[in-house]
């Protein structure tokens, strides 16, 4: 794990020690076991290291490969190593200690610009080619590792975080106004349509799955690679799914394994981070090491609001699979006077960025601090499961069979589901019915931009930049994805690069400041194509929903969790009950937002003063997911963060 920085200059000065140096001190706060720059000319390459892997213990980054003339920064975990070696041909004797920066060069040698569509991994990496004078570039296929960077007529400059680049003299941070009025407007946790943009006019990403070229001052972007499956998946048993799943699984969850130091994960009570949990502490035990799980509970004095469907505290479930798995040290953390506001000004030094994922906040990074501090090198997670591992949309594939006319079979499986569920079968049907025949359902959208509750932007802002009319170029509206049909869905979800970008801004910054590199084995690209390939009656049958998984896992999870389709875990439904001791803080502040023209000609202040109007003191628990109590909170953490432009 590296936090890199460098700089290519053009007017064919020397890249010098003074810029240089002002982007390393830049990145002191990050952890590091050690700190290297190199400098050849007009370049400059700068490293703040972790070892992570066991091949990386010493390593010295930049590598310098003087034969060929290459040098390389990079952030990188490369999973398909085995592979690697025999297209390469490297000997035996060389596998077990080359470095992933080293397979990238040999990658680079080989494949050249075509190299990164070999690589199955978390990178961002730079290349230096003397020979041909250029940097090469490139970020992974789904955005784990984030990269940015500033160009203007005298230099390219590049960064894993923007501290290094606004560490530069003549880098300022401005607005760019364009990027906040789309993530005030978005309503899901999508930031911008522009992959490549961020806050700050001066700065941009290299978008996930895009390699760059710089040379003679001009610097391209391609994309490449794809998720897509080369072909349909048509085997002849549930059980030949069920065995083709776990193998390629196992692959995944077992190159994400590889460090010298502890192996951690998130543990929750379903089905995505215990598959995981299970898998790697099997896999652990034969390595002779143990995981160590980290699983959020709320506080003692919480009274949970949830309906019976749902519960806050997973713990009873997260026991089940810990006894079941075997081989895990578990712990719970409850993070007691610790809630989201609190958090808001650590996130904002972190990601650089405002934010929309509060609620989780406080527990997401009050994890990588504790797997950081307890040595964890890697921090396994499920968090992106739901669209692969286990998927499942059964009232879609029910109302399928209902149109198809496949009456037995849906009949059948209305029974079982009906059953498993505990839902009477006449209320499913109703549900089955509108999903198969939408006309029978049929209602008025609102318009893109219309008085939606929890609507941050300002009337005025939104007109300004026209955000609305973009938005809606891009299949967004105000009410969020146009997508209805979960197939089409799944797989914007799962391809999306501004998805990419905020899980990878997040993954990379949390664990340069905590020492634990996040790696979701549910996500693997490899993982992604399989479950893309498998039919989708595989996802729903026998009255299951997330057939697959449930099935697939049947010595891996207890059936308490296997088969439990009543009752679902919601996380965050304590953040009201957590905030309510520092309400009037919180409500002043906000008031003084509503005064402030930083913030007022940005945010509808009008909204905020109504919702705070009618809660009329202190909020109540169970108003967690009300759109006007998200409002205030995502209010606030833009003020702050206009306070900081300011």
């Amino acid at each position: 794990m590296s936090a890199i920085a460098g700089l290519l200059r053009f007017d064919g000065q020397h890249a010098g020690f003074e810029d240089g140096q002002a982007m390393m001190d830049a990145m002191q706060a990050y952890a590091a076991d050690d700190v290297q720059s190199w400098t050849d000319g007009p370049v400059f390459l700068g490293c703040r290291a972790m070892w992570i892997t066991p091949e990386s213990v010493g390593e010295r980054m930049p590598y310098c490969d003087p034969e060929h003339g290459l040098a390389i920064a990079a952030d990188a975990i490369i999973d398909n190593r085995a592979e690697l070696f025999e297209l390469l041909q490297v000997h035996s004797p060389l596998r077990k200690r080359m470095t992933d920066s080293e397979l990238i060069l040999l990658a680079y040698r080989k494949w050249g610009r075509e190299a990164p569509e070999r690589l199955v991994g978390d990178f961002a990496f730079v290349i230096w080619d003397e020979k041909q004078r250029l940097l090469f570039g490139a970020r992974d296929l789904l955005g784990y590792r984030s990269l940015y960077y500033h160009r203007d007529d005298r230099r390219f400059a590049f960064g894993t975080t923007m501290a290094p680049l606004f560490a530069l003299p003549d880098v300022t941070k401005e607005l760019y106004e364009t990027w906040l009025a789309e993530f005030m407007a978005i309503p899901e946790m999508y930031e911008a349509t522009d992959v490549g943009s961020t806050p700050y006019r001066h700065i941009h990403q290299v978008p996930p799955a895009h390699t760059f070229i710089v040379s003679e001052g001009k610097m391209s972007l391609s994309g490449y690679g794809s998720l897509e499956p080369k072909e349909m998946l048509r085997l002849k048993s549930d059980g030949e799914y069920e065995e083709a799943f776990r193998d390629v699984f196992e692959e995944a969850v077992k190159s994400r394994l590889r460090t010298h130091r502890h192996v951690a994960a998130t543990l929750s009570g379903g089905l995505d981070s215990g598959a995981v949990a299970s898998f790697a502490a099997r896999a652990l035990r034969g390595e002779g090491k143990s995981l160590h799980t980290y699983s959020y509970v709320p506080t003692s004095d919480f009274a949970d609001w949830t309906p019976k469907s749902a519960t806050a505290d997973e713990t009873r479930y997260i026991q089940a699979t810990v006894r079941h798995a075997g081989n895990i040290t578990d712990r719970y953390l409850d993070f007691e006077g610790i809630s989201p506001m609190s958090q808001v000004d650590d996130w904002l030094d972190i990601l650089e960025t405002p934010y929309k994922f509060f609620e989780n906040s406080f527990w997401l990074k009050g994890m990588y601090e504790q797997a950081g501090g307890q040595g964890a090198g890697v921090l396994l997670t499920g968090a992106r499961g739901n669209f692969t591992i286990s998927w499942g949309p059964a009232v879609y594939y029910y109302a399928l069979l209902l149109r198809k006319m496949k009456w037995l079979q849906f009949m059948r499986e209305l029974r079982l589901y009906s059953a498993n569920k505990g839902i009477p079968g006449s209320r499913l049907l109703s549900v089955i019915c509108k999903e198969a025949f939408p006309m029978l359902a049929k209602h008025a959208a609102p318009d893109a931009g219309s008085e939606i509750p929890g609507m941050l932007i300002h009337p005025d802002f939104a007109k300004r930049t026209d955000v609305f009319a973009k938005l809606q170029e891009s299949r967004l509206g105000a009410n969020g994805s146009a997508i209805t049909d979960p197939l089409e869905l799944r797989k914007d979800k799962l391809q999306s690069l501004a998805v990419g970008n905020k899980n990878g801004s997040s993954a990379t910054k949390l664990s340069l400041r905590y020492g634990a590199w996040e790696r979701d084995p549910t996500c693997d690209p490899r993982v992604v194509r399989f479950c893309f390939s498998v039919p989708v009656e595989q996802y729903v049958r026998n009255g299951l929903d997330r057939a697959l998984i449930r099935r697939a896992t049947k010595h891996y999870l207890p059936d308490e969790v296997r088969l439990n389709q009543r009752v679902r875990g919601i996380q965050g439904a304590d953040w009201v009950h957590r905030i309510i001791p520092a309400w009037r803080s919180l409500e002043n502040e906000l008031h003084r937002l509503c005064a402030d023209p930083v913030a007022s000609n940005y945010l509808h202040v009008g909204r905020i003063k109504e919702a705070l109007s009618r809660l009329g003191g202190e909020p109540r628990p169970e108003q967690a997911f009300h759109p006007e109590m998200r409002m205030l909170m995502r209010s606030l953490i833009i003020y702050r963060f206009l306070k900081r432009m300011a």
